[in-house]
């Protein structure tokens, strides 16, 4: 999970989107449009990084509708050193 983390948050060209939605989520859970609104994103650029983020386990959702709340995954928390090196890593 640890090469998995480092590679969607860093390794690719959408990594600092992904690392700013994570860093939302991790504040408190937020549905697509407001996360959009919150971080200046267009909202079809979060729905597509929120994909990538849910397709590769970091990120989990509660419902399948429009309104669906997203928040860190679960095992997530067992990688948080790792996150946290991420973190201090994209603001470099």
């Amino acid at each position: 999970m640890e090469g998995i983390l480092w590679y969607v948050l860093t390794g690719t060209r959408g990594g600092t989107n992904r690392v700013r939605i994570l860093r939302a989520l991790e504040e408190q859970p937020w549905n697509a449009n407001r996360l959009a609104e919150r971080l200046d994103l267009d909202y079809k650029t979060v729905r597509y990084h929120l994909d990538v983020l849910v397709k590769n386990e970091i990120v989990d959702y509660d419902d399948e509708g429009y309104g669906s709340m997203y928040s860190p995954s679960s095992n997530l928390h067992q990688y948080q050193e790792t996150v946290n090196s991420i973190f201090a890593h994209a603001e470099g």
